[in-house]
């Protein structure tokens, strides 16, 4: 969630009118862009633990959202990247704030003398959500903050127009620094109902009576979880076909196991070749890799030439398009399959 969370951030920041710079991992739908600036002297930087260049920051407010391994081909073991994740909340500013997801293995090991935990409904964190009710793909929910400065702080009625609740979880966390910050309520409130979303974070390409599709980012099992959670629990009367590209050789027979079981929750599976990026085949990796562990049987591979024909021919009611290779270049197409 860094990139959707860091962009709401800067949105809130922005549309209230506190004002920052941004620099985002992913194209802000509000903007169409991932950089913005601004008069005031506030910087939104979405870190980026890959190849640990995030140890090269200084925050005021650091936020860390996950501490799921992944980028073994970098750390090598899940303990290594553990451990950068502590060395980066060592490097908040004296005084500063960390905020994290409540739970994260090695939490105790965290270092910040300011630290406030988040959680989508757990109440033994310092903030969650209560109250959370659906309607037509958008959310409306109550934030309770029971580390407002030693005293319980309640926003109720925030309502986040988009898909998934892992986004309800995201929010808690950038409406946690704009409350930091002294940003007034129904400003936050505001910008949050205003709030768009980020290209390829849940993003809808389709949605009406008949048809929901969805575009996402999603590369590692964790999010896919949160994503084919977030759509089923949307659109529970619905058969949920998801289409999924695995992002490196080295990611897909790391977790091989991982896709597998995560993509079992979904009715229907169509896995793509594997889009390599920076590294060459290895030996015994393929999508077959992951498909070979699935246990759901209406699971196959096909080319994307195969997936537009297969498209066109089954009309799935709530289609999902996920991985971070070149899947995105199939939605416009897959769009049109659909819309035939």
């Amino acid at each position: 969630g860094k990139t959707t969370t860091s962009t709401m951030v800067a949105h809130i920041l922005t549309h209230s009118g506190f004002g920052c710079n941004a620099f985002l991992g992913g194209i802000a739908v509000n903007y169409n862009s991932n950089f913005w600036n601004s008069e005031n002297n506030v910087c939104v930087v979405e870190a980026d633990e890959y190849d640990r260049s995030f140890l090269r920051l200084s925050p005021d407010v650091a936020i860390i959202s996950s501490m799921d391994a992944d980028h073994l081909d970098i750390y090598g073991t899940a303990e290594s990247m553990e451990q950068a994740f502590i060395d980066f909340s060592a490097r908040v500013k004296p005084g500063g704030l960390l905020i994290s997801r409540y739970g994260l293995k090695r939490h105790n090991e965290l270092k910040a003398t300011r630290h406030i935990t988040y959680d989508l409904s757990n109440e033994e964190a310092d903030v969650h959500a209560a109250n959370i009710t659906m309607t037509d793909g958008s959310y409306q929910f109550d934030v309770v903050n029971k580390n407002a400065d030693g005293n319980t702080w309640h926003l109720k009625d925030v309502v986040l127009n988009m898909g998934g609740r892992h986004n309800i979880e995201n929010s808690l966390a950038a409406i946690t620094v704009a409350h930091s910050l002294k940003i007034d309520d129904e400003k936050i409130k505001d910008a949050v109902t205003a709030f768009r979303g980020v290209k390829r974070r849940f993003e809808y390409i389709i949605k009406n009576k008949e048809l929901v599709m969805v575009d996402d980012y999603a590369h590692h099992p964790e999010e896919l979880r949160a994503l084919i959670t977030g759509a089923k629990d949307l659109f529970r009367n619905r058969k949920c076909t998801v289409i999924f590209q695995p992002h490196l050789f080295s990611r897909t027979k790391d977790f091989a196991d991982g896709f597998a079981e995560v993509l079992d929750m979904a009715d229907e599976v169509i896995l793509l070749p594997i889009y390599p990026a920076r590294e060459l085949p290895m030996e015994g990796v393929s999508s077959e890799l992951i498909l070979k562990k699935m246990k759901n049987t209406n699971s196959q591979i096909l080319d994307k030439h195969e997936l537009v024909e297969w498209i066109k021919s089954n009309q799935p009611s709530l289609l999902i398009t996920a991985g971070a290779g070149d899947i995105d270049t199939m939605v416009q197409p897959l769009k049109q399959a659909l819309d035939n």
